[in-house]
């Protein structure tokens, strides 16, 4: 059975998230709210943890994974930048977008994309996932929990709770997400290419 973490929006208990982490840490999967909607979160290493989300998501071998991170540091060992794109993203984040680069060796080759050896990373703005990301130390894997055959996330920790009960750990509730995913930016060939259109402003990189 998932455990529920009733979480405050704004000043997030610390004894909860601690709780959080240590399920992630273990090996556990969780759902968890972002400054987008609510996402399904394991620890990098964690391939059984992919796994529980391909077989919630129904995803295929197409599918890219994000690398959620605290801060630029974080996303700087996961991704190649050059100095232009660096620019880009930086100006961009944190926020709702999710940027497709070149991964560096630091990420375990099973989260990336077969073909191109690119990865999903983003920096995450909300307080409640921020506090998860510093008490946990390193990236979280992470996808949108957007069910099979609906047009939109999930956005109540409740909801989440009873639908996916027995297929995650813990559900982090701190109020209701946000309905659309993130913007993803493509920026694999060098220049910006707009995949998705989300919550995050697309106008910069058109």
């Amino acid at each position: 059975m998932a455990r529920y973490l009733d979480v405050h929006p704004k000043d997030p208990q610390p004894r909860l998230i601690r709780q959080a982490a240590d399920i992630v840490r273990d090996g556990g999967l969780i759902a968890y709210p972002t400054d987008s909607a609510f996402a399904l979160g394991a620890r990098l290493g964690n391939a059984d943890g992919k796994q529980r989300i391909v077989d919630i998501r129904h995803l295929d071998d197409k599918h890219h994974f994000t690398l959620v991170c605290r801060d630029f540091a974080q996303l700087g060992q996961l991704v190649q930048l050059d100095n232009r794109v660096f620019r880009a993203v930086k100006a961009s984040t944190p926020g709702p977008y999710t940027f497709i680069l070149p991964a560096t060796s630091e990420v375990p080759r099973r989260l990336l994309h077969p073909k191109k050896k690119t990865v999903g990373v983003r920096i995450i703005d909300h307080p409640v996932a921020r506090l998860l990301l510093a008490e946990l130390g390193e990236p979280l894997l992470s996808s949108t929990l957007l069910l099979p055959g609906e047009p939109e996330p999930l956005t109540d920790g409740w909801e989440i709770k009873e639908r996916l009960e027995h297929q995650v750990d813990a559900v982090i509730d701190s109020g209701e997400s946000g309905l659309e995913p993130t913007t993803v930016i493509d920026f694999s060939s060098g220049t910006p290419e707009v995949v998705r259109v989300g919550a995050g402003d697309p106008t910069p990189f058109e």
